[in-house]
């Protein structure tokens, strides 16, 4: 299948961004660039709170260790946090053979979306799945998050080129997505999670945002497996994914084994 095409100022914000980090990186949030709706943006603060008390022992919960050429030589739970995407990311993000290596089709299918869930796509860059999600929650909305405001003013453009009055930039942070405590029936987190300088805050932010009973899918791509093309770092195995995430309080549902080198990784917060 072919590239999605961008709409034209879309486009010219893409070349704009190419020079910068890809989705989710670790250098400081920068303030609202001009057009970016800060969705919500109260729920900032609460998220804030519920990482503050979750991360009170955070000494324990990061390590220092071996840096590797993909590295951090930052640990969390026994697993080094990767390095965020080069300056080539945007432009990898929407590559065209994407559609033929990773399936998005079978991804957004087997997510069962309701026509009303509220979703929350973090780690949005150009809105890759966020404009794949949309049209599958009419009467929902689909949160498109992410730290780079060059990121969101694309989104912008595309939906109101097309006409998408169900998707809002969220400005997020390194440590929280920035919304509402129990706003959202999913997070859809794909091959950005491995990346997140602060992952047990970062958990703790979304389990914070998620309705009881809602649900954090997380997509990367398989470890277990030594013939998916990926840098180790930039893949995860079922178990570490499930050991870093159940600390954050979700419960495992179950691993959808549809996609040909990732894994889709479901979890739900317990309903109360």
């Amino acid at each position: 299948m072919s590239l999605i095409p961008l709409p034209g100022r879309a486009l010219v914000l893409l070349a704009a961004v190419l020079a910068v980090p890809g989705c989710l990186a670790q250098s400081p949030a920068a303030p609202p660039a001009e057009g970016v709706r800060l969705v919500e943006p109260e729920g900032r603060s609460a998220a804030r709170a519920a990482t503050r008390a979750f991360s009170q022992d955070e000494a324990v919960a990061y390590e220092a260790g071996p840096r590797s050429a993909d590295g951090t030589g930052r640990y969390y739970l026994g697993r080094e946090i990767a390095r965020v995407m080069s300056h080539r990311g945007a432009a990898w993000l929407e590559r065209p053979d994407r559609e033929r290596e990773e399936r998005p089709a079978l991804l957004v299918q087997a997510l069962g979306l309701a026509p009303d869930d509220v979703v929350a796509d973090l780690g949005a860059g150009t809105g890759y799945f966020t404009f794949r999600l949309a049209p599958l929650v009419p009467e929902g909305r689909v949160y498109a998050v992410d730290i780079q405001p060059e990121m969101l003013r694309i989104v912008e453009a595309r939906a109101g080129e097309d006409g998408v009055g169900n998707v809002a930039p969220v400005l997020g942070t390194e440590t929280s997505p920035g919304l509402r405590p129990r706003s959202t029936d999913l997070t859809l987190v794909v091959d950005a999670y491995h990346e997140f300088s602060d992952p047990r805050e970062m958990l703790a932010g979304i389990f914070e945002a998620t309705r009881p009973g809602g649900r954090l899918v997380l997509v990367e791509y398989r470890a277990e497996d030594p013939d998916v093309p990926i840098k180790p770092l930039h893949k995860m195995t079922e178990a570490q994914a499930r050991r870093e995430v159940e600390a954050a309080g979700f419960r495992f549902v179950e691993n959808r084994d549809v996609l040909p080198q990732q894994h889709i990784l479901v979890f739900e917060r317990p309903a109360e």
